[in-house]
């Protein structure tokens, strides 16, 4: 009988970790075999899942004997934390264990974008040198300005000011008088879009902020300005973006999240031929080194729930 279901990919040291006291079924696939799925969680007292698993509506309703799910990352947008807490069931994300990845993302896509230089190879594969055209710009000095300020967008500040940047942030949900504003100004999301030269997202999906990232908000940007989004993908309206990109209303972006996820083909579609746009698969938060201690915590916080410790 089997007492775990992975249905992501997961730290092989992590899985074998598991393994030493309960039956465990890993299969990184599994989030796309929903007759399968649902047939092995009817009776297992644990799921580990991270961002493409739905744990909610037939999945909930069929794991009868669920008593905690290990979510491998920090999102929650895909779980039903209200089932979830009627049930009982407890859920585990992996806090702060995957924030240095994304603090390294924010801040490399923002260099890359800041530079310009990815658009020089293709040129000079074709016998080009394009010293002159490709004259990028330096982070330090620049304004980095957050919206939202929680544990990683936090992180993201220490390390933007360690390069000479000055940080803004808006969060209506941290007082005013919170210590971890000292050194970054509080501002009203108008404010912070157009001050900002490099704007980073970092806000959960929830019906307040699905699509707060709209046309009013890219109408403020600066037409040098940046965005980074390695949130979540529904609080962005992409068409807005490319439109923003398109029309030179916006200098360059980074996306690492959509609102179809999996980007499929024809989502993809919508990109096509949009100038200085990186777009990455949900990657921002994987690492060799983060998925070690994503891993690592989220089976430490499994056993000692399923042994009566958490």
């Amino acid at each position: 009988m089997t007492d775990i279901v992975i249905t992501e990919f997961m730290d092989e040291a992590a899985v074998a970790s598991l393994r030493e006291r309960y039956a465990v079924h890993h299969d990184p696939e599994l989030f796309g075999k929903p007759e399968e799925l649902a047939r092995l969680v009817a009776t297992v007292p644990a799921l580990i899942v991270r961002n493409q698993t739905q744990v909610r509506g037939d999945l909930l309703a069929v794991a009868k004997n669920l008593k905690v799910v290990g979510r491998l990352g920090v999102g929650l947008d895909n779980i039903d934390m209200a089932a979830c807490a009627a049930r009982e069931i407890k859920v585990f994300p992996a806090t702060g264990a995957n924030s240095l990845s994304v603090v390294e993302y924010v801040i490399g896509t923002a260099m890359t974008l800041l530079r310009g230089a990815y658009f020089a190879n293709a040129a000079m594969l074709a016998g080009e040198f394009p010293k002159t055209k490709l004259i990028g710009r330096e982070i330090a000095g620049k304004r980095m300005g957050l919206v939202g300020f929680g544990a990683i967008a936090r992180d993201v500040a220490r390390h933007a000011q360690a390069l000479g940047m000055s940080v803004a942030a808006y969060d209506p949900y941290v007082p005013a008088d919170a210590p971890a504003w000292q050194g970054v100004e509080k501002l009203e999301l108008d404010a912070l879009l157009s001050t900002s030269d490099v704007i980073s997202i970092h806000l959960p999906l929830t019906p307040e902020t699905r699509g707060v990232i709209g046309a009013a908000a890219f109408a403020r940007m600066k037409p040098d300005a940046i965005l980074i989004n390695a949130a979540r993908g529904g609080v962005m309206d992409e068409a807005e973006l490319v439109a923003a990109l398109k029309g030179g209303r916006l200098a360059g972006a980074a996306l690492d999240v959509f609102e179809q996820e999996p980007l499929k083909a024809d989502g993809a579609k919508l990109f096509a031929g949009t100038p200085n746009l990186i777009l990455t698969p949900h990657i921002a938060g994987n690492t060799i080194e983060s998925n070690g201690r994503v891993s690592g915590l989220v089976a430490e916080r499994v056993i000692a729930a399923l042994e009566g410790r958490a």
